[in-house]
């Protein structure tokens, strides 16, 4: 594996990962709730969830990538176009982020918990991972070694965002309510998203 490839997989996952889905909107209505001491379960949470979702998709992922060279090309034509999706859906979503404080009073554990189980248990994470990930997969390189650089990339990243977005909902919680601030944030990450999926129908194409 390249270290551009490495990159470009990193800087894919920085731009989903902000993305505000189910998994973001539990963390900050934690936080919203109960402060910033809801920020280490929930990033530990969302970490084991996405290594659950992330291990099966790669695994499906890998059973492909021994059958077919076909298939595969396929599913990462496929994946380019899921990628477009997601920008112009992301883009006119507008400035809302709609996350209600939790004041339910629960343990660490419970809040870990609760993670993992929105994080890995959402049929859209696998769906998502196996649409995403073949976009970066060297066919011709050990896949055992890519997965665990790609996952522990993706995890150390995902640990990140979600305890960055916990200490700004419990620290800064008018930025999280701001509707303009919101919606830069969309059509940025959402232009992003678009831009990254026609790069990747281009290659295809020139390959």
């Amino acid at each position: 594996m390249s270290f551009e490839n490495w990159a470009a997989f990193a800087a894919a996952s920085t731009i989903l990962l902000v993305i505000p889905g189910p998994t973001i909107l539990l963390v900050v209505s934690y936080a919203l709730g109960q402060g910033w001491r809801t920020a280490l379960p929930m990033a530990v949470g969302v970490a084991f969830g996405d290594f659950t979702a992330m291990t099966l998709s790669m695994l499906g992922i890998g059973a492909l990538l021994a059958a077919s060279a076909t298939v595969f090309t396929v599913l990462k034509v496929i994946g380019a176009g899921y990628l477009i999706y997601l920008g112009v859906k992301l883009f006119r979503a507008g400035g809302t982020l709609r996350a209600e404080p939790r004041l339910d009073a629960v343990s660490s554990a419970k809040m870990m918990a609760h993670a993992w189980l929105v994080t890995a248990l959402n049929p859209k994470s696998i769906t998502f991972f196996v649409a995403f990930l073949p976009q970066f997969l060297d066919r011709h390189g050990d896949f055992w070694t890519q997965m665990l650089i790609f996952e522990t990339t993706f995890l150390a990243l995902a640990f990140a965002n979600a305890f960055g977005y916990a200490l700004i909902a419990a620290r800064a919680r008018n930025v999280v309510r701001n509707p303009r601030a919101i919606r830069i944030f969309n059509r940025t990450g959402g232009t992003l998203l678009v831009g990254a999926g026609i790069a990747t129908v281009a290659m295809r194409s020139g390959n």
